[in-house]
């Protein structure tokens, strides 16, 4: 694994349950805040790669010559809090000619590029990626491979979510959990959205002019571009909230926490030393799940097939403008609903969830939410 973060000084630490006020007395809520207690020369860094998530990458840079967006808050908007959009092309007809050039549909040329990638043909259709928000990633990348190995086990006889592996190890980024640490899933960001290749992505992708690079001769981006990008999103907190301890109870009741698992323990040896070994409260089991039919786009990434994807992190959920990975509801009643189909393994969960008082449905909603 390539963690590229500034040692952080040791020093003691809660447990990362944020406390915080009830919400109606908070004045601030940010999303885009440092982990807590960093050195000056950890803050300065943060500092710095803050602004470089910020900045748009020009032709002279290697941008393109087919993209979808110049900077990395074109898609992560509103200080990490995110999202853009990045449309997709999903397979309807199995037995579909595979797309010569991918299954992202990248608008924008430059560099001598005349020809836009958009996928057509027939046996396929559009659809929605939603970028997730960035915000306490780094903590999902801490979490200890063998707490997610032991929620698989625990699910082995209920809801059956399985480990994506990977050549890298674990996947935890991305919708479908296609990548395993942060550095890939900013590598594989910055070359897919911006065509910006880098020591981990060294090959310009595919496109229907054939060319094979762009105004920058070579490789693009160096490893410390990648390093410094990532050390942002490594460094960025969970965010406090409030939390509602009725809402928690019916959460745990019905068995949502059993996929959005409450709490997860970080690695004893992770980089960043006040991350480590310590418990984080993300919602997700990091595990691949079968969504059944209302859910499946088609499209196989990773380790997971086209019906499966990762458990949300629900943390920082209220930040959200959209929900679900296409954005197609808004509200936290209507995601929840919509983990209902053919062959889900939410199925018994919503049933639960359904069958509980009113007023305990409300308080779950709620908690969630909130978070």
């Amino acid at each position: 694994m390539v963690l590229s973060c500034l040692a952080l000084a040791a020093c003691d630490r809660a447990p990362r349950e944020p406390s915080a006020p009830p919400l109606s007395l908070v004045v601030e809520d940010p999303s885009d805040a440092p982990i807590a207690s960093l050195s000056e020369a950890e803050l300065a860094r943060f500092e710095e790669a803050d602004a470089r998530f910020e900045l748009p990458f020009r032709e002279s840079q290697g941008l393109g010559p087919l993209y979808i967006h110049r900077a990395c808050e074109s898609c992560h908007q509103d200080d990490a809090r995110g999202p853009g959009a990045v449309r997709r092309i999903a397979r309807v007809d199995p037995s579909a000619a595979p797309l010569p050039y991918g299954d992202v549909v990248r608008p924008r040329t430059t560099t001598g590029a005349t020809i836009a990638l958009v996928p057509t043909g027939e046996g396929w259709r559009e659809t929605l990626r939603l970028p997730p928000a960035v915000f306490a990633r780094g903590w999902l990348e801490a979490i200890d491979d063998a707490e997610i190995l032991a929620v698989e086990r625990a699910q082995a006889s209920t809801v059956h979510g399985r480990v994506a592996h990977l050549p890298t190890g674990i996947g935890r980024f991305g919708h479908k959990a296609r990548a395993a640490t942060l550095d890939e899933f900013v590598a594989d960001a910055l070359l897919g959205d911006m065509g910006l290749t880098s020591p981990m992505r060294t090959d310009e992708l595919p496109g229907p002019e054939g060319l094979a690079d762009d105004a920058r001769p070579g490789v693009d981006l160096s490893a410390d571009d990648i390093a410094l990008l990532a050390d942002y999103v490594r460094l960025l907190d969970v965010p406090a909230r409030a939390l509602d301890v009725v809402g928690a109870r019916a959460f745990a009741a019905v068995g949502c926490a059993d996929c959005h698992v409450p709490t997860m323990r970080t690695r004893a040896d992770y980089p960043v030393s006040a991350m480590r070994n310590v418990e984080v409260s993300l919602y997700t089991d990091v595990l691949l799940h079968d969504m059944g039919e209302g859910l499946a786009d088609g499209i196989d990434e990773g380790a997971a097939n086209g019906r499966e994807w990762r458990t949300a992190p629900l943390v920082g959920i209220r930040f959200l403008h959209a929900l679900l990975h296409d954005g197609r509801v808004t509200t936290v009643s209507e995601a929840i609903a919509a983990h209902a189909s053919n062959g889900s393994q939410a199925n018994e969960v919503i049933v639960r969830f359904d069958a509980l008082p009113p007023t305990d449905r409300d308080a779950l909603v709620r908690f969630v939410e909130r978070l």
